[in-house]
């Protein structure tokens, strides 16, 4: 019944992924808080402060994520940096009361069961983008799925979207099912980012296309934006210095978060009007009057006289004749005398 009231509530909203300056911004504090549950809370309030649309982290025990023979030192890794339940619930309260929304990849399908209501939408990373067995439990459930693209090729997206979508039919609308192009090394090589990817994954998914950030600075952000990431996802951090933990070095911090904001808007302003006509600043600036030509005559006319091809002229300010009526008044006569540069009229 939950889910049946949730899907509803979801089918009313008319785009799920629109943030408040355009592209839903997802801040990332991942793992940057290290384990330490006070530092992740200020973070997360510092997050709120810069004004975007959702502050991410992400759920997992390292006793369900890694191997503790396989792989000893990246399972020590996310021991070490494991938040307890009642620590990230208190942080998606501190969201959710801040009107942010509180965002989470969920590595750990137990953790799921008390998390879920406190999630708007699910976030599968880069690295489970192959782990089916939770990626349809996540399905099942119904609400919008982001998906990030790391470490993949389009054959494996185009995969796991149809797996998707076999599991739960509202991921087939762009609503309910988005794409985001990411590459998963810290930190990403410019010519590595490829931003071009979000072209060919909303050519060939029709879905939502996004991007996730791991290269240093926001350029590669606004270019994603420019080139149609209709969600953008970024690593947050308060300060970079001093700290040695990898993801610190390709996070934005809240000044940075703030100044990206700021151009995002500026953007939208400079994109403006898809309509092309003339703007009430050039209206009221007079400026198609002065800037625009008309038909003068270069010499004496006397009244009567035949306009001839020869005695034309056409110059600012657009007085009169509009230049391109200058074949309509060839062979007509001048209304009266007419001195060289003087607006012209004719019979």
């Amino acid at each position: 019944m939950k889910n049946l009231k949730f899907k509803t509530k979801l089918m009313k909203r008319k785009n799920y992924w629109k943030g408040k300056n355009g592209p839903l911004l997802i801040a990332e504090i991942g793992g940057n808080h290290e384990g330490n549950f006070n530092y992740a809370k200020r973070m997360a309030k510092l997050a709120i402060s810069t004004g975007v649309d959702a502050v991410k982290f992400q759920l997992y025990k390292g006793s369900s994520l890694v191997s503790p023979v396989e792989s000893i030192e990246r399972h020590k890794h996310f021991n070490k940096f494991e938040l307890t339940k009642n620590q990230h619930i208190q942080i998606a309260k501190i969201c959710k009361k801040s009107g942010v929304d509180y965002l989470a990849s969920v590595w750990d399908e137990e953790m799921l069961e008390w998390i879920d209501k406190y999630l708007k939408y699910y976030k599968i990373g880069s690295g489970d983008l192959t782990a089916y067995p939770i990626i349809e439990n996540l399905a099942k459930r119904g609400k919008p799925i982001i998906l990030s693209t790391g470490l993949s090729n389009l054959k494996e997206i185009k995969d796991v979207i149809r797996f998707i979508q076999k599991k739960n039919k509202i991921y087939k609308s762009k609503k309910n099912l988005s794409i985001l192009q990411c590459t998963s090394t810290y930190p990403t090589l410019d010519e590595e980012v490829n931003l071009n990817v979000i072209k060919t994954l909303k050519k060939e998914t029709k879905l939502t296309v996004g991007y996730s950030h791991h290269n240093e600075g926001d350029l590669a952000l606004l270019v994603a934006y420019l080139t149609g990431a209709e969600i953008l996802e970024f690593h947050f951090t308060d300060s970079r210095k001093n700290k040695t933990f990898r993801d610190h070095k390709i996070s934005l911090t809240a000044e940075e978060t703030k100044n990206l904001i700021k151009k995002i808007n500026k953007i939208n302003k400079l994109q403006g009007n898809k309509n092309k006509i003339a703007t009430q600043s050039e209206i009221k600036s007079k400026n198609i009057t002065t800037f625009r030509r008309a038909v003068y005559s270069k010499k004496y006319l006397k009244k009567g006289e035949k306009i001839k091809k020869e005695d034309l002229i056409y110059l600012r300010p657009n007085h009169g004749i509009d230049a391109r009526e200058y074949k309509k008044i060839l062979g007509k006569k001048v209304r009266k005398n007419t001195i060289a540069f003087k607006k012209l009229l004719v019979k």
